[in-house]
């Protein structure tokens, strides 16, 4: 009976995805080398590579720094709570492997709104005995919905790490994306980190493609931000070396991909005091 129910949910989910429209979490899965998306995805990555090429080299910097991030975290700063916001589909080293490697009992909740990576969150779950994970389908733009939701997992009264990896440049302007970070924020206890990183405008090329990408595709729009509007979400936070910086000199290591190339992409990690 349970089989059959699981997959009477499984077949409900199914069809809310959207296979007309290509959805940025597959985009970023193809771009990666993933599996997990379709031709229109496939096709709007593809374009998106032919005027910057360098876009397979953002989504493999910025899923490094990530691994960096998480182990850093998790490691010499003791965080043992992960809000993970934007996760995107499943991958190699997504944050409840890197941080439970490291922690066996952290405990991280995943967010995202794509159906998709509802159908794919059992590969998010696969939590050690001593910790927990847990998945909310949910957007960013809906705070107190998070928030409420991630409770059942998280304790707010000890130190949380916020990760908005790459979420921001999908909220406009008009959405206000620093009111959210703010408003995340606000919920959690001194100790507690942010970590983030979004499309930068430093690369014209990079600009152009993803000037493309929202007029064309029929996904929901990117908007590359300077480095100087990326800080600015770590305002009033005690910002870690080596500061915003472009992902791949986010505290580099030696990697599987060989030398980091300069990508444009940048982040940092703060500690709200």
């Amino acid at each position: 009976m349970a089989n059959e129910e699981s997959e009477k949910s499984g077949s409900a989910v199914q069809g809310r995805i959207d296979v007309s429209r290509p959805h940025s979490a597959r985009i970023w899965n193809y771009l990666l080398g993933g599996k997990d998306n379709y031709e229109v995805d496939r096709m709007a990555g593809d374009k998106v590579v032919e005027v910057y090429p360098g876009m397979r080299d953002v989504t493999r910097q910025s899923r490094l720094m990530l691994t960096r991030v998480v182990s850093h975290l998790a490691g010499e700063a003791g965080i043992r709570q992960f809000l993970d916001i934007g996760t995107g589909l499943p991958s190699a080293n997504n944050t409840h492997e890197v941080a439970q490697s490291i922690a066996p009992d952290a405990r991280i909740v995943y967010v995202d709104n794509d159906p998709l990576v509802l159908v794919h969150a059992q590969a998010l779950l696969t939590s050690t005995p001593e910790g927990a994970c847990d998945y909310i389908e949910a957007d960013v733009r809906d705070p107190e919905t998070i928030l409420r939701e991630a409770a059942r997992t998280l304790d707010f009264s000890q130190p949380v790490a916020l990760m908005l990896m790459g979420i921001l440049g999908l909220v406009t302007d008009e959405q206000k994306p620093q009111a959210l970070v703010d408003r995340l924020l606000a919920a959690l206890p001194s100790g507690s980190y942010l970590a983030l990183y979004d499309g930068s405008d430093a690369d014209p090329a990079y600009v152009e493609a993803i000037t493309r990408h929202n007029k064309n595709s029929g996904a929901v729009p990117y908007t590359p931000r300077s480095i100087e509007q990326i800080a600015r979400y770590f305002d009033g936070l005690e910002l870690l070396e080596p500061g915003v910086v472009s992902v791949e000199r986010w505290r580099p290591e030696p990697n599987r991909w060989g030398e980091a190339v300069p990508v444009s992409c940048a982040g940092g990690v703060a500690r709200k005091p």
